[in-house]
């Protein structure tokens, strides 16, 4: 599994919501883990759980259950890894889009990312949280508003690692494949009480941002251009 470290696309603005995003996220996660034995009650009260979303009446009553969701993390791997992802390349769709299309993208991505999980997962009462959905529809953007940008990127090659600037198209096309191999398997493998990963959720929020990348992105694409 390739690892990116970061893209060579020169932005023009300061990637305001993009930190401010990142910052939630670490002061979300700093909560979780001050909450000690009392953590697994707190997310079975507010975090998106399909089960409960899809019942009578539900979607309303946890419609914020899908916002809290998006800013809780399941460890420091899950969180770094994503935040990893939007500190690469959010601030560049944050740069085509403005900060307040972003914010409304980067939210209706997660939103329709959820959903997209929780569809397929309507009996499941396991919390679904994270941001990798609403991250996959940064990521979907990024590929359609700068499909000729180069990723610096860990290449694995047996008990070594390379460093390689790779095409977007490859480095996210690939990451797309893998999720999409990856839950086509976990429809088979999942049970009602199984947590997995939501590979459905990276899914949705890919295309979503995919499809919502034009509509948002407002302003004339700069030129792209690779720094000496």
């Amino acid at each position: 599994m390739v690892l990116p470290i970061r893209d060579i696309q020169p932005r023009h603005s300061f990637p305001l919501v993009t930190i401010v995003i990142i910052v939630i996220n670490f002061l979300c996660f700093f909560y979780e883990l001050s909450l000690g034995q009392r953590l697994e009650g707190f997310l079975r009260a507010s975090a998106f759980v399909p089960a409960e979303y899809f019942q009578p009446g539900g979607a309303v009553a946890d419609a914020r259950s899908v916002l809290l969701s998006m800013f809780l993390h399941g460890g420091w791997m899950h969180l770094l890894g994503n935040m990893l992802y939007m500190w690469i390349f959010a601030d560049n769709v944050e740069d085509r889009m403005g900060r307040f299309r972003f914010v409304i993208f980067y939210l209706g991505c997660g939103w329709i990312a959820t959903l997209a999980h929780g569809f397929l997962n309507t009996s499941s009462v396991v919390p679904s949280i994270g941001a990798s959905g609403a991250i996959s529809g940064v990521l979907g953007a990024y590929l359609v508003l700068f499909p000729k940008s180069r990723v610096l990127t860990f290449i694995p090659l047996g008990f070594y690692m390379t460093l390689r600037e790779l095409p977007a198209l490859l480095v996210l096309g690939l990451w797309f494949v893998l999720q999409f191999f990856s839950g086509v398997a976990d429809l088979g493998a999942r049970t009602e009480q199984s947590a997995g990963v939501a590979w459905w959720a990276h899914i949705g929020g890919f295309v979503a941002g995919m499809i919502l990348a034009k509509i948002f992105a407002k302003r004339q694409e700069p030129r792209w251009s690779r720094p000496m």
